[in-house]
């Protein structure tokens, strides 16, 4: 347990996507700044990071960065616009198969595996996978967490009442979990946290002043925040930007320097910004806020009770 006054867990950052190997859009811009990243955040105030996997191979991408560091950890499950990937063979009961490794990397990686996820529905992004197949496999990957007993790592966009109606169905097979990015309505939300959910916050989440007014309604008690980077950054014509107060020096990716971040791409080191927004938004003292937020996800994903940070 960290001393540090204002300890943070990053619950999600996608630390194997190519844009920290200094790739952008297939063009490579700079060598990869993976470890200055990581070092970056646990400078300023980040504890521990989970790293998010979208795919099979992804969680072995994941696994290798996460054993890097005591700190570092992952979740093992297909995001929803990747769930072709159950169909992607023609052998026999492949979906099954890929299911089966899934588990297997879970039971294998108690340490490090600390979520089924990311996974869940995305109705605004159809061209990557239809609808009855997002159905299909968000409802089938349930079985890895009624197998693994992990909580859930959901990801949710424009899909709220899909989402619930399979998670009701299906109760059983799961205890907690997090919805994260959301962005959703405070009916949604209140509809998650009925079913032991928490919400997950980050600068998506944060966009507009209807984004701010659901998070002003929050309980404290059922949040968690994240970066999602190197997507998700609090930008200037957010409705959130006026409350950061802390900013970490970055650069452009042409002016490219590692000790600095890159600008436009998001990193973890920028959680306290979410944070420092939470706390202005719902007028809350940020280390008792912090402290808070740091205990609901230590008690998630980490089996632990937290009384004092």
């Amino acid at each position: 347990m960290s001393t540090f006054s204002r300890a943070m867990i990053d619950i999600g950052a996608n630390l194997t996507d190519p844009m920290f190997k200094g790739i952008y859009n297939g063009s490579q811009k700079h060598g990869s700044d993976l470890n200055r990243v990581i070092e970056r955040a646990f400078a300023n105030g980040v504890e521990k990071i989970i790293i998010t996997s979208g795919c099979l191979e992804e969680v072995h991408q994941s696994l290798e960065v996460a054993k890097t560091s005591e700190n570092l950890f992952t979740t093992a499950g297909c995001h929803p616009t990747r769930c072709l990937e159950f169909e992607k063979s023609d052998q026999e009961n492949y979906a099954d198969h890929y299911m089966g490794n899934l588990v297997e990397l879970c039971e294998e990686n108690k340490e490090k595996i600390v979520a089924v996820g990311e996974f869940g529905l995305d109705f605004d992004r159809l061209t990557f996978c239809p609808k009855d197949v997002q159905l299909r496999y968000f409802e089938k990957q349930l079985e890895i967490a009624e197998r693994t007993k992990l909580p859930l790592f959901l990801h949710c966009r424009n899909a709220a009442d899909s989402l619930l109606n399979i998670l009701i169905k299906n109760r059983e097979k799961f205890n907690e979990g997090v919805v994260h990015s959301f962005d959703g309505t405070l009916e949604e939300a209140e509809k998650f946290m009925e079913l032991g959910l928490y919400i997950g916050i980050n600068g998506c989440s944060l966009k507009s002043e209807r984004n701010l007014q659901v998070v002003k309604q929050l309980p404290k008690e059922r949040m968690m925040i994240e970066t999602d980077s190197p997507w998700c950054e609090i930008k200037q014509s957010h409705a959130s930007f006026p409350f950061i107060k802390t900013k970490i020096e970055s650069k452009k990716k042409e002016k490219f320097d590692e000790n600095f971040a890159v600008k436009g791409r998001n990193e973890p080191s920028n959680l306290i910004q979410v944070l420092e927004v939470i706390a202005a938004v719902k007028n809350e003292d940020i280390d008792e806020l912090a402290k808070c937020l740091y205990e609901n996800t230590v008690n998630l994903f980490f089996n632990q009770k937290v009384t004092n940070v």
